[in-house]
C-alpha cells in the first residue's frame, strides 16, 4: 500500500517535480534570494518573508507585527493612497499577506511577465514606506475589531489562547499573534516606525520568486529593485529564547456562552531539526487526526462521548511549540472521563508498541500531507520559506528523508519523553 501511495504522489507532483530548479543568491545589502524555475504552467509568486512575528515583538507590545502587516498596504512614497492590491488586480494577479509567531509574508499571484510590478511594488514599501498617523488611527481600531471578534466573541479561539498563554511563562510564544487588547491599545505611532526601521529591511529579509522564470532575468530585476536598499542601522542579533522548567500540570477553565464543553491538552514539544518533532508528527497522526485515528474511534464511536476529536502538532516552528490534543465533549458532566481516555491512550502508546501497519499509516500520512502541500509552485514557495526561516531551504529534502527512517521505537520514545503531566497544560471550555 505504501509503493501505491508514493507512486500515486509522485504522478500528482511529477510535472512540478520534473521541472523545478532551484537557485539562490544574496544582494550586497544581505537580502537573500530564492528562485524556483518552473515550466509545468504559465504562472508566477513573488514572496516576500521578513524575521518578524509576535516571537519579536518588544514586551508590552503584543500584536504590533501584525498591525504593520496592516499598515503595508496603505501606501509608499512611489504608491500612496491604499493602491497596492488594486494595481496587482489591475494587472490580473492576487495578493494577500499573513503574520505568524514567526515571521510575517507579503505574497503576490500573477503572470510571470507581470513579475516587474511585484517588484517595484514591494521593493518601495520596503524601503518608503509612507507611514500616516491617520492611517495608524484606523488600523488599530480595525485590529482592535478583528480581535473581539476572532478571539473574545470566539471562545473555541479563546480557550487556544489561554492555554497557550499560561503554558508559556517566559518564552515569547505565550502572546498571540493578533495580540492582547491591552498591548494593542497601548501602541503608538513612534513603536510602529521604530519597529518598521528595526526589522523591514535586506538584511531581515528574504525573497522568493517561483513559476514560469528565467534565472538570469529575474536575478537582474531584483537586484535593480532592492539591492540599493540599505541594510538595517543596528545588527539584528539572534533572539536568545528559553522557556522556564514546568514542575506540574497547569489548568485553566473559561466559562463562556458556547453549545458544547471543549478539552484542550497541550503537551511542549521541539520544533525540526530535532527528529523527536516528526516522531510527534507521527503520533498526531496515530492519535487523533482523522475518523480512524485511536482517540476518534474511542471517544466518538466506542463511548459516544464526543463529536469531534483533533490533534496537531507544529514542527516547522523557530522554536519548540504545543502539541495539542482538541476534544468537542457532549456532556460537561464527561469532561473528566474524556480527560482521563485520552491519558490512559497516551499511556498505552509508552507501554505497548503500535503495531508495523499503524506506523506504515501514520508515516503514509504524513508524508502524504507534506507532499500535497508542494502541490503547486505557489506552495512549495510557502514550504521552502518555512524551512529557510528554521535555518535554510535545504532541509526540505532532509526533511523528507527523517521522515521515512523513523523507527516504531524512536515514535514511543518521544511519547515518553514529551507526552507526560509535567509537561502538560489543560483548558476547559464550559458553557456559561
Amino acid at each position: 500500500m505504501k509503493k501505491v501511495a508514493i507512486i500515486f504522489l509522485f504522478l500528482l507532483l511529477f510535472p512540478l517535480m520534473s521541472y523545478c530548479e532551484i537557485f539562490e543568491d544574496r544582494l550586497k545589502n544581505g537580502l537573500k534570494i530564492i528562485i524556483v524555475e518552473d515550466h509545468s504552467s504559465p504562472v508566477a509568486t513573488f514572496q516576500v518573508w521578513y524575521k518578524a512575528g509576535s516571537i519579536d515583538e518588544p514586551e508590552g507590545k503584543s500584536g504590533i507585527s501584525h498591525l504593520l502587516e496592516h499598515l503595508m498596504f496603505r501606501g509608499s512614497k512611489r504608491f500612496p493612497n491604499n493602491v497596492f492590491s488594486k494595481i496587482i488586480q489591475s494587472h490580473g494577479g492576487v495578493d494577500n499577506a499573513f503574520t505568524t509567531k514567526d515571521y510575517t509574508v507579503y505574497f503576490q499571484k500573477i503572470a510571470p511577465s507581470n513579475l516587474s510590478i511585484c517588484m517595484d511594488l514591494e521593493s518601495d514599501r520596503m524601503a518608503n514606506l509612507l507611514l500616516k498617523k491617520e492611517d495608524f488611527e484606523l488600523e488599530k481600531k480595525i485590529v482592535l475589531e478583528e480581535r473581539r471578534q476572532r478571539y473574545e466573541d470566539d471562545p473555541e479561539s479563546l480557550i487556544l489562547e489561554e492555554v497557550i498563554g499560561i503554558a508559556f511563562k517566559s518564552h515569547p510564544y505565550r502572546r498571540p499573534v493578533i495580540g492582547w487588547t491591552e498591548d494593542i491599545e497601548s501602541i503608538t505611532f513612534e513603536d510602529v516606525k521604530n519597529y518598521y526601521k528595526q526589522f523591514y529591511c535586506p538584511n531581515n529579509a528574504f525573497i522568493i520568486v517561483g513559476g514560469d522564470i528565467k534565472k538570469e532575468e529575474i536575478l537582474k530585476k531584483i537586484k535593480e529593485k532592492f539591492e540599493k536598499i540599505p541594510s538595517c542601522e543596528n545588527k539584528i542579533e539572534n533572539k536568545i529564547l528559553y522557556e522556564t522548567k514546568q514542575y506540574g500540570e497547569r489548568r485553566i477553565i473559561l466559562k463562556r456562552q458556547t453549545y458544547l464543553p471543549m478539552l484542550v491538552m497541550a503537551y511542549k514539544v521541539p520544533a525540526y531539526p530535532n527528529k523527536d518533532s516528526i516522531a510527534l508528527e507521527i503520533l498526531s497522526s496515530i492519535l487523533g487526526e482523522g475518523k480512524s485515528s485511536r482517540l476518534y474511534r474511542k471517544l466518538v464511536n466506542e463511548k459516544s462521548l464526543a463529536v469531534d476529536v483533533g490533534t496537531s502538532n507544529s514542527p516547522l516552528s523557530r522554536d519548540g511549540f504545543l502539541f495539542f490534543v482538541i476534544i468537542s465533549i457532549k456532556d460537561k458532566e464527561k469532561i473528566h472521563d474524556v480527560e482521563k481516555l485520552v491519558k490512559e491512550e497516551i499511556e498505552r502508546l509508552k507501554t505497548e508498541l503500535p503495531s508495523e501497519m499503524e506506523i506504515e499509516k501514520a508515516k503514509n500520512q504524513v508524508e502524504a500531507s507534506f507532499l500535497f502541500s508542494q502541490d503547486s509552485v505557489f506552495g512549495y514557495s510557502l514550504i521552502l520559506g518555512k524551512f529557510e526561516i528554521l535555518d535554510n531551504w535545504k532541509l526540505i529534502n532532509q526533511y523528507r528523508e527523517d521522515i521515512n527512517t523513523l523507527t516504531i521505537q524512536d515514535i514511543q520514545n518521544a511519547a515518553k519523553k514529551y507526552l507526560k503531566e509535567e509537561n502538560l497544560t489543560v483548558g476547559v471550555l464550559l458553557p456559561k
